[in-house]
């Protein structure tokens, strides 16, 4: 069942010699033998086809295209389900403990698939029939995580969490003095709006935003790029215009 797959690469690499060697005699080596190559070039030209097809992909949960439909939202009901939970969610949170919330979806979940697993049982003892557990297809996916695809998702996230490790210290040891004077008065700022506002008000005002601003964007993108324009120009003008020092002529 590898002929395929092989035959699929074996162009590819082919071609990129094509006339330094002939193949070998009577062609009826594998198609992914790379007989036009070396051992040593084939197997880094190999190495380089597999390096660069998975490092054009990134490892990471949701891709950028997902996250794009969803704020957008591309498919309603998907879009409105994760807007609704989260908001019910942020807004619980914002009325009761993390502990009591977290408690009642996990009863509010029990309950629901408690009640559809007595209901089908009830209905399967009726009907005298043999459906079996009403969830087996979700039972019987394989929702194991792989070893490697663990170390991949930590190597991806090792990743963000080294930059900002070095951000962090070139912040607060100073390495550029604007950064560091900006990080504080952005500080400063953030006090006024925490006497204000909570953390989970602040959560749920960023999330009305992120599921808002981009579709009225998209809506209105001609005349909302037309007044920005217009705002950059005059702030570009303005900045542009230096006020000359006292006694200066």
């Amino acid at each position: 069942m590898a002929e395929p797959s092989a035959a699929t690469q074996s162009p590819s690499i082919s071609s990129s010699s094509s006339g330094a060697e002939p193949s070998a005699p009577g062609g009826g080596g594998s198609p992914g033998a790379c007989p036009a190559l070396g051992t040593k070039s084939c197997s880094s030209s190999c190495a380089d086809s597999f390096v660069s097809s998975s490092s054009s992909q990134p490892v990471s949960l949701f891709s950028t295209s997902q996250v794009h439909d969803l704020i957008f939202w591309r498919d309603v009901k998907k879009t409105g389900f994760v807007f609704g939970t989260t908001l019910i969610m942020l807004l619980s949170l914002a009325a009761f403990s993390v502990i009591s919330v977290v408690s009642y979806l996990i009863l509010a979940l029990l309950s629901v698939t408690i009640s559809f697993r007595i209901y089908k049982s009830v209905i399967q003892a009726v009907q005298k029939s043999e459906e079996g557990h009403p969830f087996k297809a979700y039972l019987d996916v394989d929702i194991t995580l792989s070893s490697e695809a663990f170390h991949n998702y930590m190597n991806a996230a090792m990743v963000h969490i080294n930059r900002a490790l070095k951000l962090i210290i070139r912040l607060f040891l100073v390495e550029d003095l604007v950064d560091s004077l900006k990080l504080a008065v952005f500080m400063w700022l953030m006090t006024y709006v925490g006497a204000v506002f909570n953390g989970i008000t602040l959560l749920i005002l960023a999330e009305l935003l992120v599921f808002s601003v981009p579709i009225v964007y998209e809506k209105y993108k001609t005349q909302i790029d037309h007044y920005v324009g217009i705002a950059r120009d005059q702030t570009k003008s303005i900045a542009e215009v230096q006020p000359r020092p006292p006694g200066f002529r």
